[in-house]
């Protein structure tokens, strides 16, 4: 089992909630690390099982309100470390993987020829790293196609006329193919990613909106768990940090879109209040 460090201490994430209207990861993952203590096994990991009923929460805000620590202090990412790679055998997806690959900028070095190489093993490496896919052994696997197909298939000129952004900063998140980006005067700055967003019964609303807040974490109680780079953009929806696996396709928020650290922070930098958020599509199941 992959070791999780850098994680908060004592959290606790309630699974099948929509708390204070913030639409959370279920079923949730909880990790947590002590002060002081010389490790953490690896397998203090703990699922919490759905709930059948939907409760609310308040945010705390004035004098009784937890204070908020400097973005300096922010929770670092999850640090995934794993076993040394010794093999990087090819797999019946790799021309697929390379496929999509050779049309992503970043990416675009690897050989589409259906064989693996150490130059290619490095390159799909680096994408699986990068896009925080599990193991990150440099084998064309299901997610790392699923993804790389996903990211591809966004930087298409169809994809993005879907979007339909004009002038200025806007946010652009394909519920279908479930990835997000940025697009400034035409030209994207951020991303394509992948994001998650609402589950059944949940499915995160297709259409123009602004964002109208802006946190670096906000707090919720009596859950007492940070939303981190919070920007709401409808109701009680907007883009975070998630708290679990991504790529776990049997999870979803209730509404909210779901961000890797590194693209929360990259979204955070990229949007100011009142800029526009387009969505469009539908999560495939909702």
């Amino acid at each position: 089992m992959s070791r999780v460090v850098n994680v908060l201490a004592g959290v606790a994430v309630a699974a099948g909630v929509a708390v204070g209207g913030h639409a959370f990861d279920v079923p949730a993952v909880v990790a947590a690390a002590v002060t002081g203590v010389p490790s953490v096994p690896a397998a203090a990991e703990v699922t919490v099982a759905p709930s059948s009923k939907v409760r609310s929460f308040v945010v705390v805000q004035g004098p009784n309100a937890p204070v908020k620590n400097a973005a300096t202090q922010l929770p670092a990412a999850p640090l995934v470390t794993g076993s040394p790679v010794t093999s990087c055998a090819a797999t019946v997806r790799q021309r697929a993987v390379e496929t999509a690959l050779a049309t992503v900028p970043a990416y675009s070095s690897v050989v589409v020829d259906g064989r693996q190489s150490q130059g290619d093993c490095a390159v799909i490496r680096r994408f699986q790293q990068r896009f925080g896919i599990e193991p990150a052994a440099g084998q064309a696997d299901a997610t790392t196609e699923d993804v790389a197909r996903r990211i591809s298939d966004s930087l298409t000129t169809e994809a993005q006329q879907q979007c339909d952004a004009r002038a200025g900063v806007s946010a652009c998140v394909d519920l279908t193919r479930q990835t997000a980006w940025v697009v400034r005067d035409g030209e994207i700055i951020v991303g394509p990613t992948i994001v998650r967003t609402g589950f059944r019964g949940h499915a995160t609303p297709a259409g123009t909106y602004r964002i109208n807040k802006r946190e670096l974490r906000e707090w919720s109680d009596p859950y007492e768990v940070w939303l981190p780079y919070w920007q709401r953009f409808i109701g009680g929806i907007g883009f975070h940090e998630t708290t679990t696996y991504i790529h776990d396709g049997t999870r979803g928020s209730h509404g909210c879109v779901n961000l890797l650290h590194s693209d929360a922070v990259a979204m955070w930098d990229a949007l100011q209040s009142g800029a526009v958020v387009h969505t469009f599509g539908r999560r495939p199941g909702t």
